[in-house]
């Protein structure tokens, strides 16, 4: 493959394009469930796409809210009325399903963000929104990956909004409890 533009730009125009195609409603059902902050919630994924997890949940951690990711050691056992955010392109991934099951079992919200719509981590999930990541030159999963970060990340601009020195308090969870 040729580039005969700037590689940052045609990654630019890939997010642009996928995230044009994600469903306004989904998004507002995604902020629905999200907006209890008392919720203990829980973020998973594999590879690549749990590092996504993983930062998305540190943001949360910034606004206040309790969060861990799954498998770390200091993570306590999901239970009743918590939620578990899943974060898979194939929504395929025996390990992420395994959580999916028992968190299901333990009465926790399942919720994925997943680029097949019709997999078994959609059918397990209470939600699931589509994150339309298919049309790619990246590497791998790139664009699933950085489109599921952009749309937590929005998450958080919207649960945030109008929230007053919303940027202060981050930034002091960010520098004083790390």
């Amino acid at each position: 493959m040729t580039i005969t533009q700037a590689p940052w730009l045609i990654i630019g125009q890939e997010l642009t394009q996928a995230l044009s195609r994600i469903d306004a409603n989904s998004f507002d059902g995604l902020a629905q469930i999200f907006k209890n902050s008392e919720r203990r919630w829980f973020f998973a994924g594999q590879g690549r796409s749990g590092l996504s997890a993983q930062m998305a949940a540190m943001r949360f951690m910034h606004t206040g809210r309790k969060v861990h990711f799954v498998g770390e050691a200091s993570a306590p056992s999901i239970r009743r009325n918590d939620g578990l955010l899943i974060l898979s392109a194939s929504g395929q991934t025996p390990t992420n399903l395994r959580f999916a099951r028992t968190a299901k079992l333990e009465g926790a919200t399942v919720v994925a963000l997943t680029g097949q719509m019709g997999s078994p981590l959609a059918e397990i999930a209470d939600f699931a929104l589509h994150v339309p990541a298919d049309a790619t030159a990246q590497f791998g999963g790139s664009l699933f990956e950085q489109c599921s970060l952009i749309m937590l990340d929005s998450l958080i601009f919207r649960l945030t909004a109008g929230i007053p020195d919303v940027h202060k308090a981050m930034q002091y969870r960010h520098t004083n409890l790390q």
